[in-house]
């Protein structure tokens, strides 16, 4: 909906929901008035006026009232919604307190509960109290502290007394660990990844009769391409993303099963999928990952997962999909789309560095960003000099490829130069050789098409042996200062 048709919609559901809970008073004041054996003819007929006035407000809405949407959502029978309407009353209408003290006969008791209910609305059922239905599964009321459980008090959630308003926002508990994606955040996708965030649509398209749709996985080191994917696929399923990192995740059963309620809740008020973030959990973890298996095999919601390696379930059926980097040319493409016109004045760098740099669409684009100081092209009235923008343009390249590297090795910063070297000319020619080859390797892969023959043995190796002292640290040095 746009803007002015949600401000309509909005105006419209309040309506509604005003003409529903003056139904909902009106039994409970003509249960009021059977318990006192004083039945109210103008009451009665009041409240047929009433249940009119709200099938009429109702066909004329384009979009279901949210109470209607929710009780469709949640399977409530007529009782049931009219026993989350009564509880909602307490909230939205000053006069409930006294109707339903005088419901039940006690000026203390002003206060809905199960008992009122089930003497005052209509079709009741004693299973709609239990804890496996609706009302208390989904946590849609809240039983306070009583001596029974028919006397005691009910009340809304506050998560649902909003949405039934019209006022949507994501539940508070789960602020903090829950936090939506949204698609502006990322540009177009590149087209090996639409191609995968087509097949994930259409895995979910294909299973949309079944009660649960399988699990999709997302594997491979590309954190942010598999976020764009699970984006696009929703976007293109009419769904928003929220996305929950892994090590949120509580250990402790109770707290397990109640945030497990809570995002399938939240998913389904907010027709939303939920992403599930694995790329930096710590799987040796054993109770971490039992709470993983147990979270994902509990969620009935649409549910993705992006982790380096699959993860293994017992029971939920699933879809790998692995994401890799984009390919060759489409890493050029982003390259010459962010830099524009720049980009055919930098002589050949643009292919260096999709040689040297096997980059995402996003760290792209964040290393242009880096250079340009956050413009979105390169593209200045000031003359940009082509060889400067190229090294500049490395060192960026190389400054946002560092970070996984430094917590494997050492990061050493290399000042040695061809003259500091000293080695006979042979070795000096081999280092002088492999330089070459990397350089030029762009040309040799690309260029003559030996990358499309094989995916393996495209890495140049160089083993440097001889004693301690003879040179070997030096000559990587030179090699990597001269190779940058």
């Amino acid at each position: 909906m746009n803007a002015e048709a949600a401000n309509n919609w909005r105006e419209t559901n309040q309506r509604y929901l005003s003409v529903a809970l003056a139904v909902v008073r009106s039994e409970l004041e003509q249960h009021a008035a059977r318990s006192q054996d004083a039945p109210d003819a103008e009451k009665q007929h009041r409240t047929v006026q009433t249940e009119q006035a709200l099938l009429e407000t109702a066909a004329a809405m384009s979009v279901p009232p949210a109470i209607e949407t929710l009780c469709a959502v949640f399977g409530l029978s007529p009782f049931e919604r009219d026993l989350l309407l009564l509880c909602a009353g307490m909230e939205l209408d000053s006069t409930f307190p006294s109707v339903c003290a005088a419901a039940q006969g006690d000026p203390s008791r002003a206060y809905p509960s199960f008992s009122l209910a089930l003497a005052a609305l209509p079709d009741p059922h004693w299973n709609a109290i239990t804890p496996d239905a609706p009302l208390r599964h989904w946590r849609l009321i809240e039983v306070g502290a009583g001596s029974a459980l028919a006397t005691s008090p009910l009340r809304i959630d506050e998560r649902i007394l909003h949405y039934i308003a019209g006022v949507p926002y994501l539940d508070e508990r789960l602020v903090g660990m829950v936090e939506p994606l949204r698609i502006l955040e990322y540009p177009d996708l590149v087209p090996s990844h639409q191609t995968l965030a087509e097949r994930l649509a259409l895995a979910w398209q294909q299973e949309g009769a079944r009660s649960t749709l399988p699990v999709v996985q997302l594997c491979g080191g590309e954190a942010s391409g598999k976020r764009e994917i699970a984006l696009a696929a929703c976007a293109t399923l009419g769904l928003d993303l929220n996305v929950i990192f892994a090590n949120f995740i509580p250990t402790i059963p109770a707290e397990l099963d109640a945030l497990s309620r809570l995002c399938e809740r939240e998913a389904a008020l907010g027709m939303s999928a939920l992403l599930l973030d694995c790329d930096d959990v710590n799987m040796s973890d054993a109770a971490r990952g039992i709470a993983i298996t147990q979270l994902v095999e509990r969620t009935n919601s649409p549910l993705i997962i992006t982790s380096r390696e699959p993860l293994r379930t017992r029971e939920r059926s699933m879809i790998v999909i692995d994401v890799g980097k984009p390919t060759s040319g489409e890493q050029r493409d982003i390259w010459e789309s962010v830099l524009g016109s720049t980009t055919s004045g930098l002589n050949g760098n643009v292919d260096a560095l999709v040689s040297q740099y096997n980059l995402s669409a996003r760290t792209i684009r964040d290393a242009c960003a880096e250079v340009t100081g956050g413009a979105s092209t390169c593209d200045t009235q000031t003359p940009i000099d082509p060889d400067g923008l190229g090294v500049v343009l490395w060192d960026a390249c190389r400054t946002q490829a560092r970070p996984r590297m430094s917590d494997l090795a050492q990061r050493i910063e290399p000042a040695a130069t061809w003259d500091d070297i000293v080695l006979p000319e042979p070795e000096r020619q081999i280092l002088r050789e492999i330089a070459v080859h990397v350089r030029e390797r762009a040309k040799v892969y690309e260029d003559w098409g030996f990358a499309a023959r094989g995916g393996s043995g495209l890495g140049i190796s160089a083993l440097f042996a001889g004693a301690s002292g003879t040179g070997k640290t030096m000559a990587a040095e030179v090699l990597a200062n001269e190779l940058r």
